[in-house]
């Protein structure tokens, strides 16, 4: 299936608004120019919905949180998410809209952290600060007001793969056990070989080129050309079992390079018995999470992938 229209209208307005712009000249550049694009797709908060900044106290360092939650919900279960942008860029300011509207529609609450960025923070410390904030959110439920028997995980695209990551290591050792997990178009591989990267090699949306970017920026160009013998899975998730794997709901854009990570990873959790529900969003860009509202079907898919969330944490 085709582009959806109105997501190719949007990016004919992002190349029009932008064309005789110059190309950010460093990091900090591109930081403010994905913020400056990402403000003009935020909406108003749903009604019924409360926001609140916490400041998380990790080991030798503090993190931020932006906590929603569904008003008339006593005891809401928790969901702990990530934003996305390689690793590299984003903030849950760029995604506020995504985490509202998330919380909104499964009527869990949604906690989005502010993880440390790459390249001044590159692998291990994202991926550190990932599993340090779901273990902090974990201990804290209680004072929060919310469920202390239910625990997930969210995100969308790099922010998915922290997701996964944290999980992995949590539920393959740890105290806290990490019962679901909702992953939106997730890195999972420094692949950049599948079909789907060649078929959508230039976008719109996301390219192979800035994909590899991303990768180098985070684990360096060294750790990004052992590729499917990385052996850390916290950088690789399918480079070893899994152990307590949580059930999940799984979506991947159609026309995304990242579109066979996401059908890759689903596969591996199901060979390690974990119960998935994978989504392929056709007609979907990398990044459409971001832009529900600019085009009506990015909102349906979403509103879908959150269904089908509610419907399987009511199982587990």
């Amino acid at each position: 299936m085709a582009i959806d229209p109105q997501l190719l209208a949007y990016y004919r307005r992002l190349a029009e608004r932008y064309a005789n712009a110059p190309a950010p000249a460093d990091i900090p550049a591109q930081r403010a120019r994905f913020a400056e694009i990402a403000a003009a797709s935020l909406l108003p908060d749903p009604a019924g919905i409360t926001v609140q900044d916490l400041e998380l106290a990790l080991s030798g360092r503090s993190l931020g949180a932006r906590l929603f939650r569904p008003a008339g919900e006593t005891a809401p279960r928790l969901v702990v998410y990530f934003h996305g942008g390689g690793w590299v860029i984003g903030s849950p300011q760029t995604h506020h809209t995504v985490a509202a509207l998330l919380a909104a529609d499964t009527g869990c609450a949604v906690a989005s952290v502010d993880y440390r960025l790459a390249p001044e923070h590159a692998f291990p410390a994202p991926c550190d600060d990932a599993s340090e904030a779901v273990q902090w959110f974990a201990g804290e439920r209680q004072a929060l007001g919310l469920a202390t028997d239910f625990l997930a995980v969210a995100g969308d695209s790099a922010g998915g793969h922290l997701a996964a990551q944290a999980a992995q290591q949590l539920n393959g050792g740890g105290a806290v056990q990490v019962d679901a997990q909702l992953l939106i178009y997730p890195v999972t591989a420094p692949v950049l070989s599948t079909e789907s990267y060649r078929a959508f090699a230039d976008g719109p949306g996301l390219t192979r080129d800035e994909m590899a970017w991303f990768w180098t920026q985070f684990i360096g160009a060294e750790a990004l050309a052992e590729g499917t013998a990385h052996p850390d899975h916290r950088v690789h998730l399918m480079a070893a079992p899994l152990v307590r794997p949580p059930a999940t709901v799984l979506m991947v854009a159609a026309h995304d390079v990242l579109r066979d990570d996401g059908l890759a990873y689903a596969d591996f959790l199901v060979r390690h018995d974990a119960p998935v529900v994978t989504i392929e969003a056709s007609g979907m860009t990398h990044g459409f999470a971001r832009l529900q509202p600019d085009a009506e079907r990015a909102r349906e898919w979403m509103r879908r992938a959150a269904a089908a969330f509610t419907g399987m944490i009511d199982d587990v």
